[in-house]
């Protein structure tokens, strides 16, 4: 028997969840469309053990989703798993973003088109097939009406993710297919977390980081006039 705990932070869906070998025993998530996600996340931790009347200590692994996604985010995701991993010596297993969302969704026939907004017209995204095989890299890609074309040809196409929803105005192909409220979910990481952990498929506690994908960026603030 396996216990662990799954964190997912990549968006604005700030979820954990406690897994009995693969299977959910306890679960919490907030999506308010805020990042509130450094006041609820470790809050959300002690309710989800308490609810499945375990501690901390009794837990195998803790799971984190490792991106892409949110840089702040990830970071309060991955710093939360690792503090945890530290102080009672279990093992980290990182999940990727894309593929426990490909999970949200069963299809029979077609590709699985996992998104996450990386702000204006840009997303992370990656393409499954129907048994959730990745088959195309994960990539920042500006979305235009010629995205996905080679994959909208030959079958019917699901988007899913806060990423597919402003692109529904601009893929507009007969075969494409969109699915609403969907987002990363600790729900889905607990399979995928258990077989990693089986596996004995775990991350170097100390030097493991996120998958940004891309570079964060600051945008400084405009320096303000002098009054005189």
């Amino acid at each position: 028997m396996s216990i662990i705990l799954n964190i997912e932070t990549a968006t604005k869906n700030c979820s954990v969840s406690i897994a009995e070998d693969g299977k959910i025993i306890a679960i919490k998530e907030l999506n308010n469309g805020n990042y509130s996600h450094a006041e609820v996340l470790h809050p959300f931790i002690f309710d989800v053990l308490k609810e499945a009347n375990l501690t901390s200590k009794n837990i195998d692994a803790v799971a984190v989703s490792k991106g892409p996604g949110s840089y702040t985010g990830l970071r309060i995701g991955v710093s939360a798993a690792k503090g945890l991993c530290f102080a009672f010596d279990k093992p980290l297993i990182s999940i990727d973003t894309l593929t426990s969302l490909s999970h949200a969704i069963s299809i029979d026939k077609g590709f699985i088109i996992p998104m996450i907004d990386a702000r204006r017209m840009e997303v992370y995204g990656a393409v499954y097939n129907e048994n959730n095989q990745q088959i195309r890299e994960i990539k920042a890609e500006i979305i235009d009406e010629n995205s996905y074309t080679e994959f909208l040809e030959t079958n019917k196409v699901y988007f899913l993710g806060d990423g597919s929803q402003k692109c529904k105005s601009i893929i507009t192909h007969i075969n494409a297919v969109f699915v609403d409220d969907k987002f990363p979910s600790a729900k889905e990481m607990a399979q995928l977390s258990f077989d990693k952990y089986q596996k004995s498929d775990i991350e170097n506690v100390a030097y493991f980081e996120p998958f940004y994908l891309k570079d964060f960026i600051v945008i400084p603030e405009k320096k303000k006039k002098p009054t005189f």
